[in-house]
């Protein structure tokens, strides 16, 4: 293991490494081009002057002066190319190629040097920082091994090196090296030095405590926190890179010196204090990235030190996570200025809420934790991480931590429960299984975070509703998303899944606690009562509390009728309140109305459906929902007029249109809706009323012109006609089933299957020929004048067979004829009906029409016919054509007069 974390730490270093030179790389491009511009441009470029260095010796490498980067660019070779290049330039109008060529050498030279400066001055420097640290914690192993000294020489050795490393560095600092050669800003020697001498003295003092216990933990905590503060200190003299190193070094170091019994109280108090030193260093300078990285690095240990359960120490686990939250919310974000109350956002307070709510987590659903009650330290945990996002509105992070781990906890979606690892094989794998949240202490649990979420939640809602929306959008989102799992979660393991009036008076006090909620929230607007989002989510967790009321205080067929006639309300409301959420519930309410329509067609289940036709449970089920969002819609027209009431009329109309089919099958089976197969009657009383629906849809567009409608009338239209197509022409063709058409000549299934779809097809077209497009309405002449032929023809056909007319009964001679001279006269009629009513479609119908019929004549009467009614088939054929050409002939006549 030791030998693979000197590998990952050289990858760090390598990465490091590349992205400096990268970084360097880029910034000499730059500035080659801007001086190559200013040598083709003609103006004159004069070497910088070099001025004293600063006096200060405290400051910063990666914050001094540039002084000697700027004598050191100024005594380059670019630099003197360069000013070489203009001078030249200025003696010279136009010039030379030699002198063309001279800012491409000064290029060449600028990549050597910095060739040159990346392996001499950086790379060396940090291989050598990272190999002196290396090479001290070598030797003190090399001893232990070899049982050359004793402990005590050995660690006096170590902090003998370690101290000789950091006066080394300080000595350098003094003494020249206040500000980094040129090239060499990532490789300060003096930082690098006291990074090694801060990474073996940590190592030390932690290896006399902790493996020899030649001292306390009061001295341990002392001296570690000694070094601590010098690494502060330090780390604000030398820059950025020390801090980062001194940390890594703080963390790895209980790697390095192993333990035979550990104490985990001495491994997180160390871990607290580094903790606490690297904050006030990243506070100090604001280094995010540094904080960050101390957050996750003291959460990794947390949740390694959490898979020895349930040998890991709950009080331990609580004193890290309540040190990290404590240093969170009074070092890393104490006093900082806002200039917007709730504006801004804290990233590095991501590790903190993904570890300490992880946690947690892993205190709710272990069951090592479980048998200690740990799901109260876990409530305690995210209550604290709530209050911590109170009190520090930055850390906005924490409050989803808080709000998923409940959410995870009580929908039991978690189902690992014990995690293992080994560390010695490099992998964590997980075993457990699924979380019950099925005892009292849960129960009283629950209760108390869903008060923490709602108070907390809307409070905050509240202040930050004016100048934050978003921050009040996620207070309001949690304070009624947490509360309604826990309630879900409850009631799925202790109440009566069928009807529970104790959790359905909660579900009801709730939906009260968030249309106050709302309320509250919606006069702290500004400006006030827009009801912008924090606004939507308390009023939406209203409506979701509503529907969880009436599923648990009502039976199937009472919560589908309830809850559609609940849209109405929120409509209602939009009277007083011009919220735009309003509308989206009443729509919300039209989703779960059909969905649970989806779920159950019968509305309280086939057993429970009475038989009596029209006046049963379908009638309320699928016609209140439909009054009620009619209503909706009629409301919100008068108020908000948007969307929401457009989502509206189309339920209305599709709940109607469910209700009437439904009642049609009801009658037709006997009671029963969902096991028999549709039959040609019952899929032509679909079609008529789907043909009904789109006329109906059609008036109420002219009175009150809604896209909604429109569109809706359209698409009625077209599933009618898909209807007749694949229902009448294909499926249930009697001439394909053989089905009965009936014993009454006249009144039979034909007449219904075909006439009166053909009648009603073609009335539709004529009422929407000016109202809808023109596609529209040829489509419906055409579907009625196919219904008329197919109609005539299987009348025909009825008459020579039967009650039944499939087509494997055969095909008389006379029979055959009959057809020809029906088509004929099917055709001639359409083409008067055409001229009569200046339908182009159908004069174009009866064309088609005719053309069939001719092509029947001379194709099949021909080959099959004989005697004289192949004879007559023929002559009626002519007579009905030649009848044709005079009757145009006198139509073009007469139109040629008015002309």
């Amino acid at each position: 293991m030791f030998e693979s974390l000197i590998g990952l730490v050289a990858i760090i270093v390598l990465f490091v490494i590349i992205s400096r030179q990268q970084s360097r790389i880029g910034l000499i491009e730059r500035e080659l081009g801007a001086l190559r511009s200013l040598v083709l441009s003609g103006a004159p470029v004069l070497p910088p002057q070099a001025k004293e260095p600063a006096a200060n010796d405290s400051k910063p490498a990666d914050a001094a002066a540039p002084v000697t980067v700027a004598a050191d660019i100024a005594s380059s070779p670019t630099t003197a190319a360069v000013v070489s290049a203009t001078e030249a330039d200025a003696d010279t109008t136009a010039p030379s190629a030699p002198e063309s060529a001279q800012p491409a050498a000064a290029a060449k030279a600028a990549r050597q040097s910095d060739v040159e400066t990346a392996l001499g001055t950086r790379w060396a420097v940090w291989v050598g920082g990272i190999a002196l640290a290396l090479g001290g914690l070598f030797l003190i192993r090399y001893t232990i091994e070899a049982g050359i000294f004793g402990p005590r020489v050995r660690l006096v050795m170590a902090a003998a090196l370690g101290l000789v490393l950091v006066a080394g560095g300080e000595f350098i600092r003094r003494t020249g090296f206040r500000v980094p050669v040129q090239g060499a800003a990532g490789a300060y020697i003096p930082a690098i030095l006291t990074a090694a001498g801060a990474f073996i003295l940590f190592g030390t003092v932690y290896a006399a405590y902790s493996v020899y216990g030649f001292i306390g933990p009061t001295l341990a905590f002392t001296l570690l926190g000694a070094i601590g503060v010098a690494t502060i200190a330090a780390s604000l003299v030398h820059g950025q890179a020390l801090a980062g190193v001194g940390l890594l070094g703080a963390m790895v170091t209980p790697l390095l010196v192993a333990s035979q019994a550990p104490n985990p109280w001495a491994l997180f108090g160390y871990l607290a204090i580094v903790l606490a030193a690297t904050c006030v260093i990243a506070r100090i300078r604001d280094w995010r990235l540094l904080m960050a990285a101390a957050f996750v690095a003291t959460g990794i240990w947390t949740i390694f030190y959490m898979t020895d359960a349930p040998g890991a120490n709950l009080a331990v686990i609580l004193f890290i996570d309540a040190v990290t939250l404590a240093v969170l919310a009074f070092v890393w974000l104490g006093r900082r200025d806002e200039a917007v109350a709730g504006s801004g956002f804290d990233w590095p307070s991501i590790a903190p809420g993904f570890f300490v709510g992880l946690s947690a987590l892993a205190l709710f659903v272990d069951p090592a934790f479980a048998a200690i009650r740990g799901a109260l330290p876990g409530a305690a945990l995210v209550a604290a991480l709530v209050a911590v996002a109170l009190y520090r509105p930055r850390a906005l992070a924490l409050l989803h931590a808080a709000g998923l781990a409940t959410v995870l906890v009580y929908l039991g979606i978690i189902p690992p429960t014990t995690i293992a690892s080994d560390f010695s094989g490099g992998a964590l794998g997980v075993d457990g299984m699924p979380v019950v949240a099925s005892d009292a202490l849960m129960f009283r649990v629950g209760i108390a975070l869903s008060l923490v979420f709602i108070g907390a939640g809307f409070w905050a809602a509240r202040r930050f509703a004016a100048s934050g929306w978003l921050r009040a959008a996620a207070w309001a989102a949690w304070s009624a998303v947490a509360p309604l799992v826990i309630l879900l979660a409850l009631w799925s393991a202790f109440g009566n899944l069928d009807r529970d009036l104790a959790y359905a008076a909660v579900a009801a006090v709730l939906v009260g606690v968030f249309v106050a909620g709302g309320e509250w929230i919606a006069r702290g607007e500004a400006p006030p009562l827009t009801g912008g989002a924090a606004v939507s989510f308390a009023l939406g967790g209203a409506a979701i509390a509503g529907l969880l009321m009436l599923h648990m205080a009502f039976g199937s067929g009472w919560t589908t009728i309830l809850l559609g006639a609940a849209a109405v309300v929120p409509a209602l409301a939009t009277r007083w309140r011009s919220y735009p959420v309003l509308g989206w519930i009443s729509v919300g309410a039209v989703i779960a109305v059909l969905g649970r329509a989806a779920f159950d067609p019968t509305i309280v289940g086939a057993e429970f459906l009475s038989k009596t036709p029209v006046f049963n449970w379908l009638l309320l089920g699928y016609g209140v929902p439909a009054l009620a969002f009619g209503f909706a819609a009629w409301q919100l027209a008068r108020t908000t007029n948007g969307r929401p009431r457009l989502a509206m009329e189309a339920g209305a109309a599709l709940f109607a249109l469910l209700a009437v089919a439904m009642l049609v099958r009801h009658a037709m089976h006997g009671g029963v809706i969902d096991t028999a197969a549709a039959t040609l009657a019952e899929q032509t009383i679909y079609t008529l009323i789907a043909i009904g629906a789109g006329a109906i849809l059609v008036a109420i567009d002219m009175r009150s012109p809604s896209s909604v409608l429109r569109y809706g009338s359209i698409a009625a239209g077209v599933v009618s006609v898909a209807f007749i197509v694949l229902q009448h022409f294909l499926v249930l063709n009697p001439l394909l089933t053989d089905e009965s058409t009936g014993s009454i000549p006249v009144f039979n299934l034909l007449l219904l299957a075909y006439l009166l779809p053909a009648v009603a097809t073609g009335a539709l077209a004529l009422y929407t020929r000016d109202k809808r497009p023109k596609w529209y309405a040829a489509m419906l002449a055409v579907m009625a004048a196919v219904l008329a032929f197919a109609y005539a023809t299987l009348s025909v056909r009825r008459l020579f067979k039967g009650e039944f007319i499939g087509l494997w009964s055969g095909l008389g001679q006379l029979e055959t004829y009959t057809y020809s001279a029906l088509w004929l006269v099917i055709g001639v009629v359409l083409l008067t009906a055409g001229v009569w009513l200046r339908s182009q479609v159908l004069r174009i119908a009866s064309a088609a029409l005719i053309s069939v019929a001719v092509l029947k004549v001379f194709v099949f009467d021909m080959s099959e016919l004989e005697g004289v009614l192949r004879a007559l088939s023929f002559i009626g054929l002519g007579a009905v054509l030649i009848g044709i050409g005079l009757f145009y002939q006198r139509l073009l006549t007469r139109a040629a007069r008015e002309a």
